[in-house]
Parts: C-alpha cells; sequence; structure tokens
C-alpha cells in the first residue's frame, strides 16, 4: 500500500486528522497555500516517503519531513512588534543586514514566526509576526481591509493642492491609490497621520514622493485595532487571545 493510499486508509478508520499543508504551515515554514506547492514538488515526506497530493491529510503522530528535517506542528503563536529602523522585515536577508526575527527572544518564544506584510528598512512601527499561516493568508488579503495607520514627518510643510489631491486619490504607476483619512497637525504642517488598508509596496513614502517631498520619518502607529501603546521601540509582546479573535474576525 503506497503512502497516499495508507493516508486514506487512516481517515476511513476515523482517526484524528489533519490537512498537511496546514500541518506544515503550524511548523512555521510557509503559508499554506506555499505549503501545497511544496507538496506538489514532492519536497514533503511522510513517514519516510514523498507525498504529492494536495489536500492529503494526515495524523497528527505522522512524522513529517521538509528536505530532511521533520517537522514539528508547533502551537500558535502571535507576536507584536514596535520595529526600529534598520532592520528588513524578512527571515534572513542576503545582504546581511539584521532582520525582524533578530529582535525576538529564542528564551521566550521558541517557535519560527515570520512577519505578516513587511515595513521597509528605515519604516518603524508595528509589524505582526505569526507562524499562523492561514491568518497571515486572511491579512494580506486585499478582501481583509484591514486598516493601517502611519504618522509621517515631511521634509517641508505640505501644500494645500497637494493635500486635497492625495485625499482625493492619485494616480500612481501601478494604479490608482487613495487613502482613507488623512490630517495634518495643528501645530505643524509638516507632519501628518496617514490612514489606508491597501498594501502595495511603499504605498506611503510613493504617496509623497510623487509630490516631490521626502519622508524623513515614517512610523506604523496603528494595525487593524492594535497600537503600539506599551511596546517600546525594538521591543515585542505576545498578542492575548481576544486581539488574536479581533484580528481572525475581519473579512
Amino acid at each position: 500500500m503506497n503512502i497516499e493510499r495508507s493516508l486514506l486508509f487512516m481517515s476511513a478508520c476515523s482517526l484524528p486528522l489533519i490537512r498537511l499543508n496546514k500541518f506544515i504551515s503550524n511548523a512555521g515554514i510557509c503559508a499554506r497555500r506555499a505549503a501545497d506547492r511544496l507538496i506538489a514538488s514532492g519536497a514533503i515526506t511522510v513517514n519516510g516517503h514523498p507525498v504529492r497530493t494536495v489536500g492529503t491529510k494526515i495524523t497528527l503522530s505522522a512524522v513529517v519531513a521538509y528536505k530532511g528535517t521533520i517537522l514539528q506542528a508547533a502551537k500558535p503563536t502571535y507576536i507584536l512588534l514596535n520595529k526600529p529602523k534598520g532592520y528588513v522585515s524578512t527571515l534572513q536577508d542576503p545582504e546581511g543586514r539584521k532582520t525582524v526575527v533578530d529582535l525576538i527572544s529564542k528564551r521566550y518564544c521558541a517557535e519560527r514566526v515570520y512577519p505578516v506584510g513587511r515595513l521597509d528598512y528605515d519604516t518603524m512601527g508595528l509589524l505582526l509576526l505569526t507562524n499562523d499561516g492561514a491568518l497571515a493568508q486572511q491579512l494580506a488579503h486585499p478582501s481583509s481591509q484591514v486598516q493601517k495607520y502611519y504618522h509621517v514627518i515631511l521634509d517641508r510643510a505640505i501644500q494645500a493642492d497637494h493635500y486635497h489631491s492625495i485625499q482625493q486619490g492619485i494616480l500612481l504607476e501601478d494604479g490608482f491609490t487613495k487613502v482613507d483619512t488623512l490630517t495634518i497637525a495643528v501645530d505643524n504642517p509638516r507632519q501628518l497621520n496617514v490612514a489606508l488598508h491597501m498594501g502595495k509596496n511603499r504605498i506611503v513614502r510613493r504617496i509623497f514622493e510623487h509630490f516631490g517631498y521626502t519622508i524623513q520619518k515614517l512610523d506604523r502607529i496603528g494595525y487593524a485595532h492594535l497600537t503600539k501603546k506599551n511596546i517600546p521601540r525594538g521591543k515585542w509582546i505576545f498578542l492575548d487571545l481576544q486581539a488574536v479573535a479581533k484580528l481572525k474576525s475581519l473579512s
């Protein structure tokens, strides 16, 4: 009996099962869609045999391996980090720069987490990290409408016509772009707060660069219902169950 028929037999015996792609995602390797590609390529073995059928279910006692390394179904972990400047939002960097995961102490978090979305090298503020591939995919999808809030300091005061154009929406190289809200600080027209839900690359910087401004400081101060309150720069917290439930309710 080959491995895939054997797994089907276990399903018929009503053993507790989990989808293989979910197991891989929970182990912190990648999101479920990417896990499906790994399965289809034959890179995943179950009990020592390659499994290529997407949608395969396994028992929790099965031995799953990727590139010869046995995967452990890690507990779902959710971290909120207040990112400082000078870190890249990836697991590793080919240029050898510091990454956001370098800030997560292995002493307190043994699970392999990865960032949901990105903040560029010079952008500070809130960044969610998790090993929950399903939630990461959900939040990254345009339909989730996750709102992000930024504090911006420009190199000079914003002009009134530029302010109104940004509010009404502008055409960038990758399409029409419109913020949800844009407010100017009462005592300093170089400082603005921006809220938007679109997830285009470097979108806040590109909006202001479109009008010739240079952003001197960009800080994500809010992500959905989450804020930086009581999280110093460079520090992180575990999200509680209530905060995670709110994130999962976004659609």
